[in-house]
């Protein structure tokens, strides 16, 4: 066995062993908190730049299922904390073990860790920078959200998705979604499609407006690091209001949106990383269990012009959406796609595709 150690930047030690990728990785510490999905949360390009940390104890449970099930096409994460590995996985779709596929990606990982004490400390003193050494093969500590994480996980490429399935309760006509892929998660691109849309999928800084694509609304994706980084996605989305087409944010989506009509953003102490957190829409409180990964959020000191809360989240009081009073903007600090977590606001894409009736 190899040792390793998570160093963080107040200079607190957690010794265990490594697994994956035998090499030493920095970048900052979070926790999220779901009992399952592990494999979905670590191809969710949200946590780009982050040493992600699961407050489950057994990680590795049903190994490696087929790429098709993942979120996106490779993990995304700089490193993985966890407390106990399981090397010999059950599961009909596994392909491998969580330790084959850390190292068929080169990702670094660290076991035998104690996770309750390490989120006791995150929540108590706020995310912060950390790093996963192996050996003596020490680094440098690295701040991801100092640079623009949505462009390193952003398509580079326009793609259009045609759906195979017709929507009967929209106009007969074909309904042309641009998807803005921050690092968006597949199944956002899943849900769209199979109610049949037609999904022009947008790189960051690709302008739908001035190469004149044929878009009736627009989908603001989720993605990684500080939303004030993107400047390009910021200035399409405020052609998009301006022509006042449909438009839906998610997660990332709803930072971005927000700064678009006008509003601020700020960092959270700890976030949000889970599957089972609270939300409550504001004119029904009725409360939601949602799947969430965020480190920023919308700051409600002062809302866009137009704008009125729609959720807020039941532990913190923090914002979870927004919406204008008369025009179809609006978004969810939330995954309503799921994967990892439940589907209790699925239906939010159906709320959304109404607008074109």
């Amino acid at each position: 066995m190899t040792q390793a150690r998570l160093i963080l930047e107040d200079g607190t030690v957690f010794e265990g062993v490594a697994f994956g990728s035998q090499k030493s990785t920095a970048g900052e510490v979070v926790f999220a908190t779901g009992m399952v999905g592990y494999d979905m949360s670590l191809t969710d390009p949200s946590y780009a730049g982050q040493i992600l940390t699961f407050t489950y104890p057994l990680i590795g449970n049903w190994g490696v299922p087929p790429r098709q099930f993942w979120e996106s096409d490779k993990i995304q994460v700089a490193g993985l904390v966890v407390s106990d590995l399981t090397t010999h996985p059950s599961h009909w779709q596994s392909q491998m073990t969580l330790d084959d596929w850390l190292k068929k990606e080169s990702i670094p990982a660290i076991s035998g860790i104690d996770t309750r004490r390490l989120t006791q400390k995150l929540r108590e003193k706020g995310v912060m920078l950390g790093k996963i050494v192996t050996e003596e093969q020490d680094i440098n500590f690295y701040n991801p959200n100092a640079e623009n994480l949505v462009e390193r996980v952003s398509p580079k490429e326009l793609k259009i998705w045609q759906s195979e399935t017709r929507n009967q309760k929209l106009e007969t006509r074909n309904l042309n979604i641009a998807l803005l892929n921050c690092g968006a998660k597949k199944n956002i691109l899943r849900n769209l499609l199979k109610r049949g849309a037609t999904v022009y999928e947008l790189p960051w800084n690709f302008d739908p407006f001035e190469q004149k694509l044929p878009i009736d609304g627009l989908v603001i994706s989720n993605g990684p690091g500080d939303p004030k980084m993107a400047k390009e996605s910021i200035a399409t989305i405020k052609k998009a209001l301006k022509r006042k087409i449909p438009t839906f944010g998610i997660c990332l989506g709803n930072q971005l949106l927000a700064l678009a009509a006008g509003g601020n953003t700020y960092k959270l102490k700890f976030g949000h990383r889970a599957q089972n957190q609270p939300t409550i829409e504001v004119n029904s409180k009725r409360c939601y269990i949602t799947t969430q990964n965020h480190g920023f959020a919308v700051s409600e000191k002062k809302l866009p012009d137009g704008f009125k809360r729609w959720f807020y989240n039941a532990n913190d009081n923090t914002n979870e959406g927004i919406i204008h009073q008369k025009l179809p903007f609006f978004s969810i600090q939330f995954h309503p796609e799921a994967n990892p977590g439940p589907t209790d606001t699925e239906f939010l894409f159906d709320y959304f595709l109404e607008k074109f009736k």
